[in-house]
């Protein structure tokens, strides 16, 4: 609950559009009182960082990529890419501006606490574009299955509208952060013990860091395009809707949206920014450390 908590506050939205200008003034006002007392004007300067600059570079994070521009940016595209599309062109736009917008924010909110060349920059370019165009065709499977088989059927087209993107959908978010942060389990991720202080870097944790990140994406858009699903398929079967048809797509945007907005916050406190590992579940280094405990590594977002 208290992550909870703290995301609802995270996600402020008026902080999306904060300058660097504030954001620096934010983190000097940190250094300066944050140890020191906790009023207001501290509490909205740490939210404020906490939300607009990359925990492990110290960049400020562009504000279409910030956590509290989530929301305002990738709902209307969740909406459209969900809604029943008249041709194939549409569910691709739709989709692709979806999926490239997602795979964006994924790397921007990545672990980033080991160095890359140049090699694997480009490496990371290359499976961004590639992620993009498969998700993209993958998301637009229910329209194509509908219009190039020629496959019109109540059960058919029940299934394609209703059932096939709840499991699409959860599976493209999930395979979204795999592959676009597949590089924190190729090179690694830095793991510190409970004094933070880095003890080295570990492929484990990297790997532990993306399982979780692709859970919580999963949970996020499966759960966005299940519950509209299910509640159409009540209000179907009331004789309100059945005499007034044109209510579904409202609703069905409505509740979309709604329920987009509300898994947002759920989905990122799921697991703790700053999660555990136990040293035997890392490589053999780790194991022979004089650090006691668990340590612990940057999931990402």
């Amino acid at each position: 609950m208290d992550r909870l908590r703290l995301w609802f506050n995270i996600l402020d939205i008026r902080h999306v559009l904060s300058s660097q200008a504030d954001i620096e003034e934010a983190r000097i006002l940190l250094q300066k009182e944050g140890n020191k007392q906790r009023n207001e004007k501290v509490t909205d300067a740490w939210l404020l960082s906490l939300s607009s600059v990359h925990a492990d570079t110290g960049a400020v994070i562009s504000p279409v990529f910030r956590p509290q521009g989530f929301l305002p940016i990738s709902a209307p595209l969740v909406v459209a890419s969900l809604i029943p599309h008249k041709s194939i062109k549409h569910a691709l736009f739709w989709q692709f501006l979806l999926q490239a917008y997602c795979a964006g924010f994924n790397h921007s909110n990545r672990n980033a606490t080991v160095t890359k060349d140049n090699t694997t920059s480009m490496m990371q370019s290359i499976l961004m574009v590639g992620t993009v165009s498969y998700s993209t065709f993958a998301g637009a499977l229910p329209q194509i299955i509908l219009q190039r088989l020629g496959l019109f059927s109540a059960v058919i087209e029940t299934f394609c509208r209703s059932v096939l993107p709840i499991p699409l959908s959860a599976c493209l978010a999930a395979f979204s952060v795999m592959v676009v942060r597949s590089e924190e389990s190729d090179n690694g991720i830095q793991v510190f013990d409970s004094n933070g202080n880095a003890v080295g870097v570990s492929k484990e944790a990297g790997s532990k860091a993306i399982k979780e990140t692709a859970l919580s994406r999963a949970a996020l858009f499966g759960t966005t395009a299940a519950v509209p699903s299910f509640l159409l398929a009540l209000l179907k079967r009331t004789k309100f809707a059945q005499k007034n048809p044109m209510i579904i797509a409202p609703v069905r945007n409505v509740s979309t949206a709604i329920i987009f907005g509300l898994m947002i916050p759920v989905s990122f406190s799921l697991f703790p920014q700053f999660g555990k590992i136990k040293r035997e579940n890392l490589e053999k280094e780790f194991r022979s450390l004089e650090s006691n405990g668990d340590l612990f590594y940057h999931r990402g977002l």
